[in-house]
C-alpha cells in the first residue's frame, strides 16, 4: 500500500494529539489521587450570572485582588491552610520559589477582571441549583506544582455538596 506524505502527516498528528490528551487525563488523575485537599473561599458574584443553565460561575476570594494590573500574567498565589484545609492568602509570586515549608502554591493565570486559579465554572445536572447555591468553598485538589483540580462544593461547615439523588 503507498502512503503519501499528507496522510503520514495526518497521523503523525493524530497520534501527538491523543498522547497529549492522554497525558493530560493522566496528570489530572494524579492530582486527584495524591494533591492536597484546599478550601477557597467564593466570592460573591453577580447574582444575574450565578446560575446560568446548568453551571455556576465561581469567583475565589483570594483572587480579587485591587493590585492585578501589576501582577504579571501568570505566576503562582501562595498559600497557607488553616485546621480545616481552609486556604489563607500569603502573598502571590511570578515563581516557585521561595515557598516556606508551610505554605502551598496555587497556579494562577491573570485575566481581564480577576485572576483565574483553575476552574471558574461548576457543572452540575439540570435542576440541581438549588443545592449548590449555598456553596462557600470551592474545594480544589493541588499538587507541589501548583496545579489543581475542582473536585467540589462545600458549604459553611465545609461539608461536600453533593447531587441529590432522584
Amino acid at each position: 500500500m503507498k502512503y503519501n506524505l499528507k496522510s503520514i502527516v495526518v497521523l503523525v498528528n493524530l497520534v501527538a494529539v491523543l498522547a497529549f490528551f492522554n497525558l493530560s487525563v493522566v496528570e489530572k488523575e494524579e492530582i486527584l489521587a495524591d494533591g492536597q485537599l484546599v478550601l477557597l473561599e467564593l466570592a460573591p458574584v453577580d447574582p444575574r450570572s450565578l446560575m446560568q443553565g446548568d453551571y455556576m460561575v465561581l469567583s475565589y476570594a483570594i483572587s480579587q485582588t485591587q493590585e492585578l494590573d501589576k501582577l504579571p500574567s501568570r505566576g503562582y498565589a501562595v498559600v497557607q491552610l488553616d485546621s480545616q484545609n481552609v486556604a489563607q492568602l500569603v502573598r502571590y509570586q511570578s515563581g516557585k520559589e521561595p515557598l516556606n515549608p508551610s505554605e502551598l502554591l496555587l497556579r494562577y493565570s491573570k485575566g481581564r477582571w480577576a485572576l483565574h486559579l483553575g476552574a471558574e465554572s461548576f457543572f452540575f445536572e439540570e435542576g440541581q441549583a438549588e443545592t449548590f447555591e449555598k456553596a462557600k468553598y470551592g474545594g480544589l485538589r493541588v499538587d507541589r506544582e501548583g496545579n489543581s483540580v475542582l473536585v467540589g462544593l462545600y458549604d459553611e461547615n465545609r461539608n461536600l455538596l453533593v447531587r441529590s439523588k432522584e
